[in-house]
């Protein structure tokens, strides 16, 4: 299927304040260099933003990744997850079309979408609360017809229930996901004929229902108010060294030093010399975005970023808006020195060879 950004987008894109916190920490789980890693949650967390996948979107996480717009354009476009289009503000409908739904029954459910929704898929409803798509297998195959809506899944459906449930959303209200048969997972339709014993005291719902209910609104998108999950394997990693040093001396006290972390504002230009920059989109982790910003801090050649003391470097990290920390985590430095030698970095190379910093994107 030919999957392509919708004709509409919105100007531009950012992180609210809590979720551009948590895309940081997400970036820490990555060695330096391989910050790309974290394309797809960062994706999927813009995605529960906005509701659905922008083009502005989809640049800035490239911008934050130092990646070229089109490498993130080939991940946002392969995988379904992504929804490239407006997606209803209520809820969106992902019926399974494979084998055992559609004998089961999914073609049903469509024609309640085309009813009740609109009659072709990724098109919003006339009030804009719902929208639906066909989708390949969501392995619920014993429960056939399904539909995962939000977060959860829907099972065991008829075209009579399917449309309850759309009427419960359409209120307001959250219906109770799973078997809408009663069926307590994938149990015999008919009842358990076997293993019986122990089963009088079982829970009214199985796990999955079970925290569904607690949880209370599964089609709620991530909006930064849940409880933060920032960088616990960083903690866990001082957590585990602490041990080992409680069994060491206590080391003398050390005398007083002059702080290491003082900032001097490196020499900047007004304009690049001769009125053309160097490619800064040369040095890994520099995309469109940081190029741009460097400019305006007054950086445009090589040979200024190769002459930044450890002091004015520091400078430089404390001054990168939405990019603290990048310019010593990538090694700005010693990539600038080879390159205002007329050396080329091995990302250098390989980033002209690919095409992946035109200057004209």
């Amino acid at each position: 299927m030919l999957r392509r950004l919708h004709a509409d987008q919105p100007e531009s894109f950012a992180f609210t304040p809590a979720n551009l916190k948590w895309a940081e920490a997400q970036i820490t789980k990555y060695p330096a260099g391989r910050q790309a890693s974290a394309i797809i949650p960062l994706l999927w967390r813009a995605q529960e933003q906005e509701g659905w996948l922008t083009k502005p979107a989809i640049e800035h996480v490239a911008d934050m990744l130092g990646m070229a717009y089109i490498r993130a354009l080939e991940v946002a476009t392969f995988y379904f997850m992504f929804q490239l289009q407006p997606v209803g503000s209520v809820a969106h409908i992902q019926i399974c079309g494979t084998t055992s739904c559609m004998i089961c029954g999914a073609e049903n459910l469509y024609a309640v979408c085309r009813e009740r929704i609109a009659p072709t898929p990724h098109t919003l409803s006339a009030d804009g609360k719902f929208s639906w798509e066909e989708v390949e297998c969501l392995g619920a195959c014993a429960n056939a017809p399904m539909a995962q809506i939000g977060k959860d899944y829907y099972e065991d459906l008829t075209a009579e229930s399917f449309a309850r449930i759309l009427d419960e959303f359409a209120a307001g209200r959250v219906p109770q996901p799973g078997s809408q048969t009663g069926r307590y997972a994938a149990e015999p339709a008919a009842g358990l004929t076997a293993l019986t014993a122990g089963t009088e005291g079982k829970a009214a719902h199985n796990a999955t229902v079970t925290q569904a209910l607690k949880l209370g609104d599964t089609v709620k998108r991530i909006d930064g108010s849940e409880v933060p999950v920032l960088t616990p394997w960083l903690g866990a990693a001082k957590a585990a060294a602490a041990p080992a040093q409680a069994t060491r001396p206590a080391p003398a006290p050390a005398p007083a030093a002059a702080p290491s972390t003082a900032l001097a504002k490196p020499a900047v230009l007004a304009v690049a010399r001769g009125g053309t920059a160097d490619d800064l989109k040369l040095i890994k982790g520099v995309g469109p975005k940081l190029e741009t910003l460097l400019h305006s801090l007054g950086f445009f050649h090589y040979d200024q970023i190769a002459d930044w003391s450890a002091a004015e470097l520091a400078w430089v990290d404390d001054n990168l808006e939405g990019f603290k920390g990048r310019a010593s985590r990538d090694g700005w430095v010693e990539q600038a020195k080879m390159l205002a030698t007329g050396a080329v970095t091995e990302f250098a190379a390989r980033a002209r060879k690919e095409g992946l910093y035109d200057k004209d994107k």
